[in-house]
């Protein structure tokens, strides 16, 4: 609450001094903020390194949103390595606990073979785990799987609706392919009026 600001004067340091004695006592979401405020210089001087060790601290105990930030850590080299195949160990111990971000990325890894065996099967079922979250990437990876019959057999009606989905969360890719389907009504009715507006959002 202190470091967020929410619903008290904000105060960055005393919300770092927060965190620190919930870490010092060993509960993950105090380690995982711990780590937040080193990775962005909240109430201390910024420290990559030391937020990976903080998040690694968190991840270990189980704690799914910092196995997904540890895991975007090691995809990307921040704080340490580049490591995109300890990213997928961390991406799968979150997507197996139900978070749908880390879902959404097991998928691509799965989908596209990078340092796993392609499993364009397993990439669908983290696609559609992660969409019926309402993850408006997972929704728009869903229905082009859908679309284009990665995994599954073809089918643009469902691809429709993902999109559908994606695009009424702001989703600009989604928005332009769904305002496609209506402008050639292929598979949904032809409407032009509604094709116009899906661009005009994407656009």
């Amino acid at each position: 609450a202190y470091r967020l600001g929410k619903g008290l004067e904000k105060d960055v340091d005393e919300g770092m001094r927060l965190a620190r004695e919930s870490a010092a006592g060993g509960e993950a979401i105090g380690q995982r903020q711990v780590g937040n405020c080193y990775r962005s210089g909240s109430g201390v001087e910024k420290d990559e390194e030391r937020a990976v060790e903080w998040y690694r601290k968190a991840a270990e105990q189980g704690d799914a949103v910092a196995q997904f930030t540890l895991g975007c850590c090691c995809e990307i080299g921040i704080g340490m390595e580049q490591d995109k195949a300890q990213a997928v160990e961390w991406y799968r111990k979150a997507a197996e606990q139900g978070d749908a971000f880390a879902q959404t990325n097991l998928g691509f890894y799965c989908e596209h073979g990078e340092v796993v065996e392609q499993d364009k099967v397993q990439a669908l079922k983290w696609y559609r785990r992660a969409a019926e979250q309402g993850c408006d990437d997972a929704q728009n990876n869903l229905a082009i799987c859908c679309e284009q019959g990665i995994g599954m057999e073809q089918d643009k009606a469902q691809a429709v609706e993902w999109y559908r989905k994606a695009a009424e969360q702001g989703d600009a890719f989604a928005q332009t392919n769904l305002g496609f389907y209506c402008e050639h009504g292929e598979v949904v009715e032809q409407d032009k009026v509604q094709a116009l507006k899906w661009y005009r959002r994407a656009a």
